[in-house]
């Protein structure tokens, strides 16, 4: 598997692996709020980020967007549903309704910036080029990559 042989080149440090969900895990489609429940999971990724999240060295969190404030519940109720190996106090999911409407990138970023580096490695796995473009630009020392890291 490509990740994994990626994260093997950090053996020996510690990694902070940061995931998107839609379009990353779960099917991206337009949904309203209520609705998340019926997204497609998408279970190669879903699979070989399991599998990621046995790495000794590997702490998984989720960096996720939702539009409303009721997405929060509906994500991590997905998250129970398919991909309960992501702790609960591992998930990040930012309503945009309670952030002042802020883009997803603004907000995925400025996390980002708040984290506290510790000497981790920090690697960010999206698919929005956007959001990895601000990323790249507000965090330099992120490791970005692109969701099709997951796809062999």
């Amino acid at each position: 598997m490509y990740l994994k042989e990626y994260l093997n080149q950090y053996m020996g440090k510690d990694i902070k692996l940061f995931v998107d969900m839609d379009g990353v895990i779960a099917d991206y489609d337009i949904g309203n709020p209520g609705s998340y429940d019926k997204k497609r999971p998408l279970f190669t990724s879903i699979n070989k980020l399991e599998e990621i999240s046995k790495m000794d060295n590997v702490e998984l969190y989720i960096l996720s967007v939702s539009r409303m404030d009721i997405g929060v519940g509906e994500k991590n109720l997905w998250l129970d549903k398919y991909a309960p190996f992501f702790k609960e106090q591992n998930r990040i999911i930012m309503p945009r309704e309670s952030n002042e409407y802020k883009k997803s990138d603004e907000l995925k970023s400025e996390y980002l910036s708040s984290l506290e580096r510790d000497g981790s490695k920090i690697i960010f796995i999206d698919d929005d080029v956007k959001v990895i473009d601000l990323v790249r630009m507000t965090n330099p020392d992120v490791i970005l990559l692109k969701d099709t890291v997951l796809v062999d």
